[in-house]
């Protein structure tokens, strides 16, 4: 009998992942007719796509208009800078408010779900703790707590899904860029990530909110994910997406990361750098979703990345490279702490100003990997 369970549990999962890559949004004839009838907020941007349709508009074409629109880090279109304080407006379009979640609050206010009984998230997210879309989900989960309302994840695959790499954020040096345990590289979809902190009890509230998460199906983690639309203006292609995780430390430092130039995340420089050992050049200059580049105007020595084949892991050899060719060490880091929050702690920080190995480095963070992979394992949607 417990075979013949476990055959049959198998041939579903194999069925599961055999059908065509469906991500939540454009399984949308399966769940919108439930919404008949509630009072409908998304959390969306302009990876919100539902069979080639913003899923806003796919929703509106089926007589569901939602009550406002909540918007992420890069604004509903996804064209402000990485930063850039967005502000709440309308929908030239459609007339629905837009209301900011990267400006003045990072979570609805108290009594502003009150005309709301469901929010559906649906943002494209790249696998890196640091990338803050997951840190407006896990407000919103909070906020529905709070307020007693239901949140729905409309699931889509992590590009970097089979990549699980860093140092586990330490609660000292929780911020926007780092709001639960878990490393640079967690491996989870916005879906598992949801079911996560609701999980393991991460809520601010420390409560558990009313979640349901609307599957991908026909994808695994070790599958590769090309995304169709750009998910912020400075990760234009899937290498600077694989790269992002590792050259995001720089965003705490002096060194520039290409903002600027045709090649964001896909280099990385200093005008002090020596020509001999870093003979790529490259000038940052103002463009769309680049108002005030790093460096600007300055000619970078540096290195050329949009050939380099992406490591499995984090690749520290960047941060090493880096600071050996700084001369003025002193300034070398941000005097914000930015960098430590990036990193989750501080330790990365002091063992590059050490000067210790890659391996040691990385020997430092297995205990806190080790942890990690049993939680995670508990709360895996996909192979």
């Amino acid at each position: 009998m417990i075979r013949w369970f476990c055959l049959f549990i198998g041939l579903q999962a194999l069925r599961l992942y055999a059908q065509p890559l469906q991500c939540g949004a454009d399984r949308i004839d399966e769940w919108a007719g439930s919404l008949k009838g509630k009072r409908l907020a998304l959390a969306v941007n302009q990876t919100a796509m539902s069979k080639g349709v913003h899923l806003l508009d796919a929703l509106l074409e089926r007589g569901i208009r939602p009550v406002m629109v909540f918007a992420p880090e890069h604004g509903f279109r996804g064209e402000q800078d990485a930063g850039e304080h967005v502000n709440d407006t309308t929908d030239a379009k459609t007339g629905i408010r837009l209301r900011s979640l990267y400006g003045a609050g990072k979570k609805p206010k108290a009594g502003e779900l009150d005309s709301v009984d469901v929010i559906i998230y649906d943002i494209q997210d790249v696998g890196a703790r640091f990338y803050t879309y997951l840190s407006t989900l896990y407000y919103l989960m909070d906020a529905c707590y709070l307020a007693g309302k239901e949140i729905w994840v409309l699931d889509r695959p992590n590009p970097n899904g089979n990549r699980i790499d860093g140092p586990v954020l330490e609660p000292a040096f929780k911020s926007f860029v780092g709001v639960v345990p878990i490393p640079v590289l967690h491996g989870l979809s916005a879906g598992e990530f949801a079911q996560m902190v609701n999980g393991e009890g991460w809520l601010e509230s420390r409560g558990r909110c009313r979640l349901r998460i609307i599957n991908c199906t026909g994808w695994k983690h070790a599958d590769p994910w090309t995304l169709k639309v750009n998910p912020s203006p400075n990760l234009p292609n899937a290498q600077a997406i694989c790269l992002y995780p590792s050259l995001c430390f720089f965003e705490g430092t002096r060194i520039s990361v290409g903002r600027g130039t045709a090649m964001p995340f896909q280099t990385y420089g200093h005008p002090d750098f020596p020509a001999a050992e870093a003979a790529f050049t490259f000038k940052p200059m103002r463009t769309a979703g680049n108002k005030a580049p790093l460096l600007e105007g300055a000619v970078c020595h540096g290195f050329d990345l949009r050939k380099k084949a992406c490591s499995a892991n984090l690749d520290l050899q960047f941060l090493l490279t880096a600071w050996k060719l700084t001369p003025d060490k002193e300034n070398f880091f941000l005097p914000n702490g930015f960098f430590d929050k990036l990193a989750g702690t501080d330790a990365l920080r002091l063992q590059i100003t050490e000067e210790a190995s890659s391996a040691f480095i990385r020997e430092s963070w297995k205990e806190g990997l080790e942890t990690y992979q049993k939680i995670r394992n508990k709360y895996l949607l996909y192979p």
